[in-house]
């Protein structure tokens, strides 16, 4: 398994962009203060559109399993600021205390029943609408990761701390496309689709991804997506600086590998 790294000296990566306006590559500055405001309002009306079924969910999570239904985690956001997001919680209550802070697995044995629904049809994710609405998040971006996680994942990825240059996304590029991340190669590429996002954020291509996040949700194929919307594949996100990828992992692919 590779790192990937790339050498040049121009590029669509946030990282040749210059520090001008953190976070966001010239020329966006404007959609990106859009981009903010309408979060708000939409999540706001989202929210009280979701209500009932957050209520119904929060409700069955406390009736299978013991613990709150909504749980809070720390979480690395813009610029590296903590903060605590929400969520109906999926699994069960203190599941972390013997092994400590885990990536979720393909049949995780911590997922409650209720859970695994919940997971699958993404309700669990509707308080974090709230985050939104507190400006701690965008309702796109890259999602946000552990702190325990992230600064082994900065040291074997190079560009990963740029992925926090915006505001972290309920869904997102990747989010769309590709499983939860289990291993290094499932963060890496993630990572490509989170610089890809970024580099070219606009209007259209936040459309396209809200309505992927629907069809995904009811289940159709990111292929079949990828031809009506014209998506781009992971495959077609590799960073162009210049045209040689290089490995950057070396020792500390073993040091980025969470417990």
């Amino acid at each position: 398994m590779q790192g990937f790294g790339w050498r040049a000296t121009h590029c669509e990566c946030p990282a040749h962009w210059g520090y001008g306006t953190p976070g966001v590559r010239p020329g966006h500055e404007g959609y990106v203060r859009f981009k903010t405001l309408a979060d708000r309002l939409i999540a706001s009306v989202l929210l009280l559109l979701a209500l009932p079924f957050l209520v119904v969910a929060m409700a069955l999570v406390r009736l299978t399993s013991r613990g709150p239904a909504i749980y809070s985690q720390v979480r690395v956001g813009l610029d590296g600021k903590r903060f605590r997001i929400y969520k109906v919680r999926s699994m069960y209550n203190d599941c972390e205390r013997s092994t400590g802070p885990r990536w979720c697995t393909a049949d995780d044995p911590r997922v409650t029943p209720v859970g695994d629904i919940l997971r699958k049809t993404h309700l669990d994710e509707l308080p974090q609408l709230w985050n939104v609405l507190r400006g701690e998040m965008s309702l796109i971006g890259p999602r946000p990761e552990r702190p325990e996680f992230v600064s082994n994942l900065e040291k074997a990825f190079p560009y990963y701390r740029d992925r926090l240059r915006v505001l972290p996304g309920i869904t997102g590029l990747a989010q769309v496309q590709l499983p939860p991340d289990t291993d290094l190669t499932g963060v890496e590429r993630k990572l490509m689709c989170d610089l890809y996002y970024i580099g070219r954020l606009n209007p259209l291509l936040d459309l396209k991804i809200v309505i992927c996040t629907g069809l995904g949700v009811i289940g159709v194929p990111f292929a079949a997506m990828r031809a009506l919307f014209g998506m781009p594949s992971v495959d077609a996100m590799e960073c162009t600086c210049g045209s040689e990828r290089v490995s950057v992992m070396g020792a500390a692919q073993a040091q980025a590998q969470p417990a």
